[in-house]
């Protein structure tokens, strides 16, 4: 497949190979769209009202996908200016704004509360959390996991609460105070992580290996909490209701019927789901679908020159995946 598809043949010649012309300027392709997308998502974060003076406010945060109009919205430029970061438009940002605005609503961003968070990596909510007095668990699989490589490698892996510090959001002793570390694999959560007010996950629980032990672990996170405690999750999500999906692979992709199962499962518990959105939106950049990077020559100098993604919704292996946020109340 290596020579159908090669550009050349072996005397440097274009390959005129039927295989070869066709998909030639896919990868082309594919850069322009990066670039268009990009573009557009940069002027329309450059046009964003500049707000100084934003406050928290309830604005009855459901179950929903990321969208634009959420990152356009006060609440996300609020959550965004305590963060000190700035607005643009990128679905982590929306992630971290997704879980404050549900903490915030819920009233667990309080001075004595206290939560456990899970595959941390080096998030900065425990750092926020500290400066507003709320005690936090940051945990993270054992550095010697080889489960941990992956993400080690990219700088996503938590090995020790160092990675939790955020010097521009707490001090240290501020820090050291409020917030420690466990090793815990979330298929397997430690019997003794209990009494939280509140649990958190960020895009994490879509690499446990399965669809099954994703839901399951959000089920079973809900024994790290006391009675009436939230947990909120954010994670992949295929924005297509029907047909198939990505499953038992390293990043697996809910969708709709996933989650309806799974609140059906917790009501019959007495836990509290909160309603579901399942509108993807309908602005341009929820319309935009980029696309992965390249790894060779100079479509990787040319991508590279592209700098921060900023993206909404991406193609996994063919699937159109967003971020989806989950609140759920335990029974009292």
């Amino acid at each position: 497949m290596a020579l159908l598809t090669a550009l050349l043949n072996d005397k440097s010649q274009p390959n005129i190979n039927a295989l070869s012309v066709l998909v030639r300027n896919i990868d082309l392709m594919a850069l322009n769209i990066k670039t268009l997308g990009y573009d557009l998502a940069k002027a329309l974060g450059a046009a964003l009202p500049v707000r100084t003076d934003t406050v928290a406010r309830h604005v009855g945060l459901s179950s929903k996908m990321s969208t634009q109009a959420d990152l356009e919205s006060d609440w996300v430029a609020h959550w965004c200016s305590e963060l000190k970061v700035p607005v643009v438009f990128h679905r982590k940002l929306w992630e971290l704004s997704y879980i404050l605005q549900a903490l915030y609503e819920t009233g667990n961003l309080r001075p004595g509360a206290r939560g456990v968070g899970f595959g941390c990596g080096n998030e900065p909510m425990a750092s926020y959390f500290a400066s507003y007095g709320v005690a936090s668990t940051v945990t993270d699989l054992a550095a010697d996991d080889s489960r941990a490589l992956d993400w080690s490698g990219t700088n996503q892996h938590a090995a020790q609460v160092d990675a939790a510090f955020h010097a521009n959001l707490v001090d240290r002793a501020t820090f050291d105070r409020l917030v420690d570390y466990r090793t815990a694999d979330m298929n397997a959560i430690p019997d003794d992580l209990v009494g939280y007010d509140f649990c958190w996950s960020m895009c994490a629980f879509e690499h446990l290996g399965s669809i099954q032990q994703g839901v399951d672990f959000v089920a079973n996170s809900l024994k790290t909490l006391r009675p009436g405690g939230i947990a909120v999750h954010t994670t992949e999500f295929n924005i297509n209701p029907n047909g198939g999906t990505i499953d038992n692979w390293p990043t697996v992709l809910f969708q709709r019927r996933h989650f309806e199962e799974l609140a059906a499962r917790l009501a019959e518990q007495g836990h509290v789901v909160a309603p579901f959105d399942f509108d993807p939106g309908d602005k341009p950049l929820d319309r935009f679908i980029d696309l992965p990077p390249w790894q060779d020559g100079v479509l990787e100098t040319l991508s590279a020159n592209l700098g921060q993604p900023y993206h909404l919704k991406i193609g996994v292996d063919g699937f159109v995946s967003t971020c989806f946020g989950i609140m759920i109340t335990k029974a009292s």
